[in-house]
């Protein structure tokens, strides 16, 4: 149970963003993050970014300005009132936050945040940019290693990580992608062996028995 009280008009909705907003404030308080992209932020005299694993608390009256990545998607929570919003602070985005943000239930996220730990300065994932890499590179071996390295973080680190944002191993949710992708190439038209090859099994029976495993789906 929180020890925070309710907050009060809590707000959420999921922004788009693009481009460069100069400096500005608010007359509540602002709690953020990406839920695709990133936006690097100048919060009072301090630089920081939001992004899918990292988010921001900003201030009611605190200046502010950013830089949005291309596409950039926000959770935005607006809290006219409610404690533990007087200091600009991180927290690290986990993977049952973005779950309240896909539920749109503002008084629970906020209430999660809250109760989050604060985040130190960490490198964050683009999501995003690594799905998008992998997407067209599926047939090829993805160790831990080299997702890692594509994030410039340590093996482990990476683990952690994802494991936080997503709730998945690195190899679960590589695994999930790789799913994902065969199923699309199957209601193409492609033949389980075509889409096993395309996306990195290494035959049309291990690509079927993945799906049942994992889908509970036959091939067809």
């Amino acid at each position: 149970m929180s020890d925070h009280p309710a907050p009060v008009d809590a707000q959420l909705s999921i922004r788009s963003y693009s481009g460069e907003q100069t400096v500005h404030s608010h007359d509540h308080a602002q709690v953020l993050f990406a839920w695709r992209g990133r936006m690097d932020i100048e919060v009072g005299a301090s630089a920081g970014f939001s992004d899918s694993s990292c988010g921001l608390i900003i201030p009611a009256g605190v200046t502010h300005t950013y830089l949005a990545s291309p596409d950039l998607r926000m959770v935005v929570v607006d809290v006219a009132d409610g404690r533990g919003l007087a200091r600009a602070r991180r927290f690290p985005v986990t993977a049952a936050l973005r779950a309240l943000a896909g539920q749109q239930s503002a008084d629970r996220l906020l209430e999660a945040i809250l109760d989050a730990p604060r985040a130190g300065v960490r490198r964050g994932i683009a999501l995003d940019r690594l799905q998008a890499e992998l997407a067209g590179a599926l047939h090829q071996p993805w160790t831990t290693a080299r997702m890692a390295e594509r994030c410039l973080l340590s093996p482990q680190r990476f683990h952690a990580r994802l494991l936080e944002l997503t709730g998945q191993s690195p190899q679960a949710w590589l695994r999930a992608q790789r799913l994902d992708e065969a199923q699309r190439l199957l209601r193409r038209g492609l033949t389980l062996r075509a889409a096993a090859a395309r996306v990195g099994y290494a035959s049309a029976s291990a690509l079927a028995t993945a799906l049942r495993r994992d889908r509970d789906v036959g091939a067809r």
